[in-house]
């Protein structure tokens, strides 16, 4: 067994522009004589590595609690793609998963410097994926990402964004992206990883 951590260091994680950066405060030092260290710490759902769920873009979509952690894990199938995926793209990454792994076919993580497309989102939508994850911070195009995220959060698409897949390769491992119990929450940052049954 093998298990890759896919996600960003919170501190020096990348940030959506315009989102507030992670901040570290030290409230309790043992190096300067305090009894024990304590650290507090604030920061945007959707820093770094994170989920968007429904609630994210619709004000009536389900909130981070209220989503199934059958969305975050399970088997997943890592696609390797650069540049815009498109819906022809999208629907040969299903049909080369769903001939492999049926389930990992519910968890979609690209590997790469690729945006999806809206056609390319339309595909996985229709076809009941349960997750769609890649490595920027956005899923879309950063510079206008609402209607991809739109097409994948009505469907009830959760997204895992701000992955890091360079050490792992094309293929079907077991994910565990839950993310924090945050009640009423739009997103939440998460410790996502990768387990491979290969050694």
């Amino acid at each position: 067994m093998r298990i890759y951590d896919i996600s960003q260091e919170v501190f020096s994680c990348q940030v959506y522009p315009g989102d507030p950066s992670p901040e570290k405060k030290t409230l309790c030092s043992m190096g300067k004589g305090d009894l024990y260290n304590l650290t507090a710490f604030s920061m945007c759902a959707h820093n770094g590595t994170h989920v968007d769920v429904p609630f994210h873009m619709l004000t009536d979509g389900k909130t981070v609690d209220a989503v199934s952690l059958e969305s975050f894990v399970g088997r997943a199938y890592v696609a390797e793609q650069r540049g815009t995926v498109t819906a022809g793209d999208a629907a040969e990454i299903l049909e080369k998963v769903k001939d492999r792994d049926p389930e990992a076919a519910k968890r979609i993580l690209i590997r790469g410097d690729a945006v999806v497309s809206a056609e390319a989102a339309r595909v996985f939508a229709s076809n009941g994926i349960l997750l769609l994850g890649n490595e920027s911070q956005a899923v879309g195009p950063e510079d206008a990402p609402m209607e991809v995220h739109l097409i994948l959060l009505k469907a009830g698409v959760v997204l895992l964004e701000g992955i890091r897949l360079e050490a792992v390769r094309e293929g079907v491992y077991f994910l565990n992206a839950a993310p924090l119990n945050l009640a009423g929450a739009d997103g939440s940052p998460c410790r996502a990883v990768l387990i491979s049954q290969a050694g």
